[in-house]
C-alpha cells in the first residue's frame, strides 16, 4: 500500500506542469569571417569572427626543442639529465569575447617547450612570497 502512494505522488509531480521561464535568450551569432591556413612544413594559422564581436586568431608551427631524455635515462637504461633534441609544436594565439553582462574579455597565449602562458586581465594572479625578518614569510 505504501508502494501504491509513493507511486501516485511520484506520477503526480512528474505530470505537475513546468513554471521554468527562462529569463535570458543567447541571440544567433553567425560566422562573419574565416580563415584557415596550413603549411607543408607543419605551420599554419586559423582565425574567425562573429557577428557578436567575438574573435579568435591561432597559430601553430613545429619547433626543435630540447627536452630532458625519457624518465631521466638514456637509451641503455643509465641515469641521465641530459637533454636531447625533437620536435615539438609552438602554439600561440588571442580571443576577445563580450559577456551576457557587458564585459569584455580579451586572453592570449602561448604554448611552446616553456608550458602554457596564458595572460588577462580577468586571471588570477598568485600572491607572491617575499622572505621577510630571515625567519618568515610576508605574502602580498
Amino acid at each position: 500500500m505504501k508502494l501504491f502512494i509513493i507511486a501516485a505522488v511520484l506520477a503526480l509531480a512528474a505530470a505537475a506542469p513546468s513554471s521554468y521561464k527562462p529569463e535570458y535568450k543567447a541571440p544567433e551569432i553567425t560566422i562573419v569571417s574565416q580563415s584557415d591556413v596550413r603549411n607543408l612544413d607543419g605551420s599554419g594559422a586559423w582565425s574567425y569572427g562573429g557577428s557578436d564581436g567575438t574573435t579568435r586568431d591561432e597559430s601553430y608551427a613545429q619547433k626543435q626543442i630540447s627536452s630532458p631524455s625519457s624518465y631521466g635515462k638514456d637509451a641503455y637504461g643509465k641515469d641521465t639529465y641530459e637533454k636531447e633534441s625533437g620536435a615539438g609544436h609552438t602554439n600561440k594565439g588571442n580571443s576577445y569575447w563580450v559577456s551576457p553582462e557587458g564585459q569584455r574579455f580579451t586572453l592570449t597565449w602561448a604554448a611552446d617547450e616553456a608550458g602554457f602562458q596564458p595572460k588577462g586581465e580577468h586571471l588570477p594572479v598568485a600572491p607572491v612570497h617575499i622572505p621577510f625578518d630571515g625567519k618568515a614569510f610576508k605574502i602580498y
